[in-house]
């Protein structure tokens, strides 16, 4: 199994989504939902019920007469089953 970068999201958002047992990672595009479920159950030693998946597409940027894109980036929205992750300071 590759190892798949899991970066927790911080946010005033994901932190309420974490009181509800919803955990927010900022994971690579090219992932899908079984290779984050079982990144995450094996990094974190937990159950995980439900992985939701956004794309958000990067911004158009410009600079002077240069325009540019942002690279995309891709969420994971993850609920489990039993357990919870210690990462997020607000989660109960």
């Amino acid at each position: 199994m590759s190892h798949l970068i899991l970066t927790p999201k911080i946010s005033e958002k994901a932190i309420s989504l974490a009181e509800q047992g919803i955990f927010v990672f900022e994971v690579p595009t090219s992932t899908n939902k079984i290779e984050i479920t079982k990144a995450i159950e094996a990094a974190f030693k937990v159950k995980v019920s439900d992985v939701n998946i956004v794309i958000a597409k990067g911004k158009l940027k410009r600079y002077k007469q240069v325009l540019g894109r942002q690279t995309n980036t891709k969420k994971a929205y993850v609920k489990l089953k039993s357990g919870k992750i210690e990462l997020f300071e607000g989660s109960k």
